[in-house]
């Protein structure tokens, strides 16, 4: 019989460096109740985050059912809004969202996709409630499906997808998303390690 040969160690993911989210989750107020509507997959380790602060957390999961090709598709205006809310959690008056977390899902959507999202967002949402998202900048290229972030110990980021395939980044710019995604404002932009760019956005209507 042949002698077994050790296995390498996988590699960890590499964690990344993202300040606003951690500005975001260390602002939490654990004193009331707040409502967080994530745009990703349900985590462990996002959910055991909120759980600490008191959250409700609300999961749209748009990269796993179908939600960004219905979103893409080629459907009048008025239509594409009415998918954008269905794509969502349904919204209750006691569901006023606090905080949206995007991840960089916005990446995969075309600009009329995010401004109908941006306008579902709205919707569910008071003045002052913050949204993050996180923009291939840099790179011309990306991965050609959305990361699935998860938060460490030390609130950096870290990838759990596999994708292995690449495709052509919009790299949409600050002055575009905020275009975009009218009835909020820039409050905070960073450019990251990894060449992607980091905002923080308030609602303001």
């Amino acid at each position: 019989m042949g002698r077994a040969t050790a296995r390498a160690p996988m590699e960890k993911p590499a964690a990344l460096n993202a300040p606003l989210f951690r500005q975001l989750i260390e602002q939490l107020d654990s004193n009331r109740r707040l409502v967080v509507l994530d745009l990703g997959a349900a985590s462990t380790p996002m959910l055991s985050l909120l759980g600490q602060y008191r959250c409700l957390a609300e999961i749209a999961d748009l990269a796993s059912d179908g939600s960004i090709e219905l979103l893409n598709s080629e459907v009048p205006a008025d239509a594409r809004i009415k998918v954008a809310e269905s794509v969502l959690p349904r919204h209750t008056a006691d569901t006023e969202v606090d905080y949206v977390f995007c991840w960089d899902l916005l990446n995969y959507l075309k600009p009329e996709a995010i401004m109908a999202l941006a306008r579902a967002i709205l919707a569910r949402t008071r003045p002052g409630s913050r949204v993050h998202a996180l923009i291939s900048y840099s790179d011309k290229s990306m991965p050609d499906r959305p990361a699935r972030f998860v938060p460490a110990e030390d609130l950096k980021l870290v990838n759990r997808s596999t994708q292995k395939g690449e495709i052509a980044a919009p790299r949409y710019s600050p002055e575009f998303l905020g275009r975009l995604m009218r009835g909020m404002e820039i409050e905070h932009a960073r450019l990251l390690a990894n060449g992607m760019q980091e905002f923080q956005l308030r609602v303001k209507r």
